[in-house]
C-alpha cells in the first residue's frame, strides 16, 4: 500500500521523528513523507512514532491509499527530493 505521512512534533524531537520516517519512506519536505510500504511496516513505523511523541503535544498524520495509481501531484516552488513516486 501507499501512505502519505505529515508530523508535526515539538522541537524537541524533530530529529528523531524525522529519523524514524527516513527509515521507512521517502522524504517529500521536512515534514512530509510517502512511500509503498507494507502492513507488517506500517506496524513497525507506527510503533516507532508511538514510542517518541507525545500525545499531548505531538501530531502525525497518515493517508493510506491503496495505490499510488491513482494520485498525482503538483508542486510550486523549490523541489528537493529526486526520489518522488508521485
Amino acid at each position: 500500500m501507499y501512505i502519505i505521512l505529515a508530523y508535526d512534533v515539538n522541537c524537541k524531537r524533530v530529529s528523531k521523528i524525522n529519523k524514524v520516517c527516513k527509515k521507512h519512506l521517502n522524504v517529500v519536505q521536512r515534514s512530509v513523507f510517502e512511500g509503498d510500504i507494507t502492513l507488517t511496516k506500517i506496524e513497525r513505523l507506527k510503533a516507532e512514532l508511538e514510542k517518541n511523541i507525545i500525545v499531548g503535544e505531538d501530531c502525525v498524520c497518515v493517508y493510506q491509499l491503496d495505490s499510488h495509481k491513482y494520485t498525482s501531484r503538483w508542486e510550486i516552488g523549490m523541489i528537493e527530493a529526486k526520489d518522488r513516486i508521485i
